[in-house]
């Protein structure tokens, strides 16, 4: 008999922490900050660390959070923190240190307008920071972009199986307005915590103590000599490359026979469907190219889709900054233009319509 699934609604912010409970974290570290807040909210009302045993603890700080999340992940945990904008930018030391030591972490940043300190309202500006590596050095941290509550849920476990595949911190890139909007989802199975033996089987790399059984596992980004620092570099991009091979993920709406393509993420891509479907209402034969991985991103396929296009209409909630992967992706094959509102304000689908035929089918 076919498991009975639950249906419920909730906020997306909400829908992370009940995901995180049933995709067995061991431990969350967090500090509150809009809009994300009722993420650290839900879990403490929730109170998992009486169920499955999950740890959940508010830090003094966004800094004191990531450390926490390095620390755990050395262990072999199962961890994730949250924030947004500035908090976020306030982890990236943290993440790049990860990224260095090879350490699988979650972090969600439900983004909000700047720069600096900006504005509570939603935004995409941090596409440059998620997707170039917010801190030192040549890494890359896999990002996630979801559209939905659906997603928001589903994506916590899939982070997870991304980040301890490959050793590497993994970014639920989300928004304002999914964070803060309500919808039907069904929430994922619940996944039992694994087992300290169920850790050392997976992660053998993993600080759990050695017994005097083997040497010593040491969790650390730092290598003074320079030849061992460079082939651990290589070592890098290597398996940037293997993602960038196997975890593109991405989504079309109405691509095969449209002339002009709009290509959006997130919140703006659920505003981009609309503006396909109002366009197409006028003659226009537009559709819609989603990336869900915005890095690795789905340069090859959106190249692929845009042979024979007129043109692409990037729209996104911020002064342009996807616009670059698609442009880099088109190489000059066919105009690439980009409209985005600032400040926290959210286009509308008839703003993108507009857009379209002034930018691109009126030009």
């Amino acid at each position: 008999m076919a498991e009975k699934q639950e249906v419920t609604l909730m906020k997306g912010n909400e829908a992370i922490a009940h995901a995180a409970i049933r995709c067995g974290t061991d431990g969350y570290f967090g500090y509150p900050i809009t809009p994300q807040s009722e993420i650290i909210e839900t879990l403490a009302q929730l109170k998992p660390w009486e169920t499955t045993g999950m740890v959940v603890l508010q830090a003094e700080s966004e800094v004191a959070s990531i450390n926490m999340i390095y620390g755990g992940a050395g262990a072999g945990k199962r961890v994730l923190t949250s924030s947004s904008s500035p908090g976020v930018a306030l982890m990236q030391e943290g993440i790049s240190y990860m990224a260095g030591a090879e350490l699988p972490g979650v972090f969600i940043n439900v983004q909000r307008g700047g720069p600096g300190l900006g504005t509570i309202q939603p935004s995409q500006s941090d596409y440059f920071q998620a997707t170039r590596g917010g801190g030192n050095g040549d890494y890359y941290v896999i990002v996630l972009a979801p559209n939905s509550v659906q997603e928001m849920a589903d994506f916590v476990d899939l982070a997870f199986e991304l980040a301890f595949k490959y050793r590497n911190p993994t970014m639920i890139l989300s928004d304002g307005v999914i964070g803060q909007m309500m919808e039907k989802i069904v929430l994922p199975p619940m996944k039992p915590r694994r087992t300290e033996e169920e850790i050392k089987k997976e992660c053998p790399w993993a600080a759990f103590g050695r017994a005097g059984k083997r040497a010593p596992n040491i969790i650390t980004s730092l290598e003074l000599k320079p030849e061992v620092m460079e082939a651990r570099n290589i070592h890098l991009q290597e398996k940037y490359k293997e993602i960038s091979e196997k975890e593109v993920r991405y989504e079309m709406t109405n691509c095969e026979d449209a002339e002009y393509i709009i290509v959006s993420f997130g919140s703006a891509a659920r505003i981009g469907d609309k503006a396909v479907e109002l366009a197409r209402e006028q003659g226009i034969k537009a559709g819609l190219f989603r990336p869900i991985t915005l890095w690795p991103f789905p340069s090859t396929q959106l190249r692929e889709k845009a042979k024979g296009k007129k043109g692409i209409l990037v729209s996104e909630i911020n002064a342009g900054q996807m616009v670059e992967d698609v442009r880099l992706a088109i190489n000059g094959a066919l105009p690439v233009e980009h409209f985005g509102r600032l400040g926290g304000i959210v286009p509308d689908p008839e703003e993108i319509v507009e857009a379209l035929k002034e930018k691109l089918i009126n030009k």
